[in-house]
């Protein structure tokens, strides 16, 4: 606590002084967010993989949501070596340049039917362009393929931009969101958020399709912990992990939420499909366990898999729902869709025909569990048994 107080009136000092309040914004077309390119954080060395400077988009809240607020982090998977990051340095996930203006929908949408909780809150976006969760911090520079493994920085300077400039150090409530990548941050950063405010604001945090679980693969193995351990390794992240996890796992099996939310004490909501589509891809059935793409086609569509494939998914779900926390207090919408990423779109957040768990749609289900109205705990019965799923991928 004390040390998140320090960092936060050392950025206010820095707001100040001018070093931080140096954003340029894009205008947006209609129905376009505003983005903030912040271009003085370079000079921290907050900086995406190509070293161009962090964007958050920005929509400010009005009448009864003007000191609330909703902070969103993109997802987007990892890069676990220099060739995977490189290849990053091309596109959005790597490098601000190639960052346009975008629309705001399902948990940011402005619309107080299709998002009735939280439609005037202050709604951001953080980019995601370090391949990290926001976990990285590495000093050097990778000079033969110009990277900067600064996730972590990242996430700090817009987080200190939101406080100190845009006034977010007044609000009465605030919730950390985010989606696959982005959800795992949300977690990994939930009690470091909560600190930043006084004990008096309403503080809550929220995984979308964030909950990757320590699975074994179709062979046996397990592959998921390879990535982990290679990300951990290359960007630096094990002092940017929750202590109360490294202090007992080792850093990589602190990437895995199920090691994590035991010990967090700010209240969480878990939204996931139980046949994620990226997990089924990557933890079940990741290519180096599947030499004969055997696979192939299951994982594309789970109508196409075989009934013995099938038994493994359902298996799979099993392991997953074990994975859960038991706390009561934790919220969760655990539907049977073979998606990825459902609170960024209108269709799958809260709208006609948007999925439902007992008659539940995600939309309430989430905003009964932070205003209180009730802890949330929607479990799904086993595919294919819920015809509201939308099935697919996206971040």
């Amino acid at each position: 606590m004390a040390a998140s107080r320090a960092w936060l009136a050392r950025a206010t000092a820095a707001a100040v002084l001018g070093f931080v309040l140096v954003v340029a914004s894009a205008e947006a077309a209609s129905g376009d967010v505003e983005m903030v390119f912040l271009k003085a954080a370079v000079a921290k060395g907050a900086v995406c993989l190509d070293g161009s400077p962090p964007v958050y988009h920005f929509s400010p809240g009005s009448g009864s949501g003007a000191d609330n607020w909703v902070v969103h982090m993109e997802g987007g998977g990892w890069c676990r070596n220099p060739d995977e990051c490189a290849v990053r340095k091309g596109n959005f996930r790597g490098s601000s340049k190639f960052m346009r203006p975008l629309s705001f929908s399902g948990i940011l949408g402005g619309s107080q039917k299709s998002n009735p909780d939280f439609f005037n809150w202050n709604r951001v976006k953080i980019r995601y362009c370090d391949g990290s969760s926001f976990t990285g911090d590495v000093e050097t520079v990778d000079t033969a393929k110009n990277l900067h493994y600064r996730g972590f920085r990242v996430w700090r300077a817009i987080i200190d931009d939101l406080l100190t400039v845009r006034g977010m150090n007044k609000a009465k409530n605030a919730l950390l969101s985010g989606c696959s990548a982005g959800g795992l941050a949300s977690i990994l950063h939930c009690d470091t958020f909560r600190d930043l405010f006084p004990a008096t604001t309403k503080v809550k945090c929220f995984s979308d399709a964030g909950y990757f679980f320590d699975g074994k693969d179709i062979s046996g193995n397990y592959y998921a912990r390879s990535i982990y351990k290679n990300v951990v390794n290359l960007h630096g992240s094990a002092k940017n992990l929750p202590a109360s996890c490294t202090s007992k796992q080792s850093p990589e099996l602190c990437m895995f939420p199920q090691y994590v939310v035991p010990t967090m004490r700010t209240p969480l909501f878990i939204l996931n499909a139980a046949y994620d589509s990226w997990q089924v891809k990557n933890v079940l059935a990741p290519s180096p366990a599947d030499p004969k793409k055997a696979w192939a086609q299951c994982k594309l569509d789970i109508k196409s898999c075989s009934p013995s494939q099938l038994t493994t998914l359902q298996n799979f779900r099993t392991d997953f729902l074990a994975a859960l926390p038991t706390t009561p207090s934790v919220g969760m919408f655990i539907d049977s869709c073979n998606a990825h990423c459902q609170s960024g779109s209108q269709d799958t957040w809260l709208a006609d025909g948007s999925p439902t768990v007992n008659k539940t749609q995600i939309g309430k289900a989430v905003g009964d569990w932070y205003y209180d109205r009730e802890v949330s705990r929607q479990i799904d019965c086993p595919y294919p048994c819920n015809p509201t799923c939308k099935n697919r991928e996206d971040d």
